[in-house]
């Protein structure tokens, strides 16, 4: 299969509902599932690159679902927007499971995560009674238990301004002035990781997601962000899926000392650092695509390796 399907799967919430898509690569039945979850103003078309490295090189039949987050992508829009946070996030994860185990049982479940992503499977491979099997392996994009303030004010900059563009391309350059921490990308390939970010709506062209979801994000201070902290670690410590940590060596949201951290505590991650990217690695760039498909297809167990340095 060279291109995803797409599919829909009902949440409930207080306002009596609501859709959110995914998009499903690879065997529709395979026993083996990974789930693929992106950033905060992401969509699930993120991860093309990857779904399509995951399955032509498994030596198995694999499904891969990446979620349009509610209120991004292909997703319906919520009523109410303080609806707009992590814990319901889980929620609508643990529903497209329900889904897909429903549709062929799940043996074998991995999870990827960008920045929110990781967030969300942090919290679920923290609680494996909820999932139709615990969690095997994860993967936390940039992003752990200690999250810089400095990097959420910087998001918040620009978070909910969804602009209005002539084309595609306009929108794709107004992007990356907002998106260089990512690292280099040839002009194709960031056109390409654009095209799903953008909409057609009231005769322009405007990014994909709800302006809304900026709201309950603002409504975090300095102090409310480090009281998270302990909770987050918590969680953390609880993770007993084999877990491999993504950084770019220029993130500002997670911090050298906070990954390595994490290769000592919990799940004690493999720790990979890519040079000249910031927040967050998009897993487009060839050798991060190895790092994720070569810990998710081999056999045996990885989480007490060695950490080593990526290039980038």
């Amino acid at each position: 299969m060279t291109d995803p399907t797409l599919n829909y799967v009902s949440c409930p919430d207080a306002a009596g509902g609501h859709r959110m898509a995914f998009w499903l690569w690879g065997d529709a039945s395979a026993p083996h599932v990974v789930v693929c979850v992106h950033g905060l103003s992401r969509q699930g078309r993120d991860f093309d690159v990857l779904a399509r490295a995951l399955v032509e090189r498994s030596p198995h039949p694999v499904r891969i679902a990446c979620p349009d987050v509610v209120g991004r992508g292909r997703s319906d829009w919520l009523a109410d927007p303080m609806g707009y946070v992590i814990p319901a996030y889980a929620g609508d994860m643990l529903a497209m499971l329900k889904q897909l185990h429903a549709a062929a049982p799940v043996a074998t479940l991995d999870w990827v995560g960008t920045s929110m992503g990781g967030l969300i499977g942090m919290g679920l491979a923290a609680q494996p009674q909820l999932l139709p099997v615990p969690l095997r392996r994860l993967v936390l994009n940039d992003v752990g238990p200690a999250i810089q303030w400095g990097a959420l004010q910087r998001i918040g900059e620009y978070l909910g301004n969804t602009g209005r563009f002539d084309s595609v391309q306009q929108a794709a350059d107004a992007m990356w002035e907002i998106s260089k921490s990512f690292g280099p990308h040839t002009a194709q390939q960031w056109l390409t990781l654009s095209q799903a970010m953008v909409r057609q709506r009231d005769g322009a062209f405007t990014l994909h997601y709800d302006p809304a979801i900026a709201v309950p994000f603002r409504t975090l201070d300095e102090a409310s962000a480090a009281a998270g902290q302990a909770a987050l670690w918590q969680m953390y410590d609880a993770i007993r899926a084999d877990t491999l940590l993504l950084r770019g060596a220029r993130s500002d949201l997670l911090t050298r000392e906070t990954a390595q951290d994490m290769t000592r505590r919990g799940p004690k991650a493999r720790l990979i650092e890519f040079e000249g990217v910031g927040h967050a690695p998009t897993l487009v760039a060839h050798e991060q695509v190895e790092a994720v498909a070569s810990f998710l297809l081999q056999t045996g167990s990885a989480s007490h390796e060695e950490p080593y340095r990526g290039a980038g």
